[in-house]
């Protein structure tokens, strides 16, 4: 995937620190000097080229209500299935196929812990799989990103 000078610019600037205001596009457009259309194509031609997953804020789980890292162990031939059902639930985020016994992993996401816990027990009734219910002690911040700078 070829990165032009303004995708460069946008992602270096944009990875982190999205304006908080009603025309988010059009104040990145004004920081990087081009059209709000401009800012639109280039984030449009990122995520078509796979180089973009998405664009969307990042909460504090704690301070947003509940959340907690689910593991299942799915047998091969129903993983498609299973998966679907997962992603099914809006309060699905970040669901992953890993490499071992439990092997689809996502973050469940709630008001508070009595609506996780209800989410496991529907999982876990729906699926005849029992959910490992992993919840954070304590978060550990990294600042991850991925800076582009000048391609020369």
């Amino acid at each position: 995937m070829h990165i032009d000078a303004l995708s460069r610019r946008l992602i270096d600037r944009y990875q982190h620190g999205m304006p908080l205001c009603a025309e988010p596009y059009r104040a990145m457009a004004d920081e990087l000097g081009c059209s709000e259309g401009e800012v639109l194509a280039c984030l449009e031609q990122l995520q078509e080229g796979g180089g973009l997953s998405r664009i969307g804020p990042v909460f504090e789980h704690s301070r947003a209500g509940a959340s907690t890292l689910v593991a299942l162990a799915v047998p091969e031939e129903r993983l498609e299935q299973v998966a679907a059902r997962i992603n099914a639930f809006p309060e699905v985020n970040h669901n992953y196929l890993r490499e071992h016994r439990y092997n689809l992993w996502f973050v469940l996401t709630g008001p508070d812990r009595a609506h996780i816990d209800a989410l496991l027990a529907e999982i876990e009734a729906d699926t005849g799989l029992v959910p490992l219910d992993l919840p954070m002690l304590h978060a550990f911040r990294i600042d991850l990103g991925f800076p582009l700078g000048d391609p020369s």
